[in-house]
């Protein structure tokens, strides 16, 4: 099979919030289907109207707790990009890719990736929505499984 003739993974959009409901540089955490289980998903509000997701549990710690991380913003090869530092270890990651930028001296919990999955994002009519086909590292942590879908989190009327 060429990437031509790739299977295209179908998204299903799950309404999460109000984006009022979401604090600018804030995260909140959320339930979105993942296959047959739950999964929870940090989102995050940045101040330049995006809004992105990633995994809630910390690879690090083990714990669900990256939506009470501290948003801030790296320079990484000349660009400036939104991060979310753990509030646990302070591991600091990418919130467009979920790339681990800073390890902080620690490793991540046995069979864990240090990057974290991130899901697409839209905002229709107000409400914040996920996609249900994640990006990034699967729930394994090997390898990509980007989707290729629309939902770059921009806000649309």
């Amino acid at each position: 099979m060429t990437t031509l003739d790739a299977p295209q993974r179908t998204v299903a959009w799950v309404a999460v919030c109000p984006l009022d409901a979401l604090a600018t540089e804030r995260g909140a955490a959320a339930l979105v289907p993942d296959g047959p289980a739950l999964v929870q998903v940090a989102v995050f509000r940045l101040v330049d109207g995006r809004v992105l997701a990633v995994q809630q549990h910390d690879p690090f710690s083990d714990a669900h707790v990256l939506s009470r991380g501290i948003v801030g913003s790296r320079d990484v090869d000349g660009v400036e990009v939104p991060t979310v530092a753990s509030p646990m270890y302070k591991q600091v990651f990418d919130l467009r890719t979920g790339v681990c930028l800073d390890v902080a001296g620690k490793q991540p919990v046995p069979g864990a990736s240090a990057d974290l999955r991130t899901w697409p994002v839209r905002v229709v009519d107000g409400t914040v929505e996920i996609g249900t086909v994640p990006t990034g590292v699967d729930a394994h942590g090997a390898g990509s499984i980007r989707a290729g879908v629309p939902g770059d989190g921009e806000v649309r009327p």
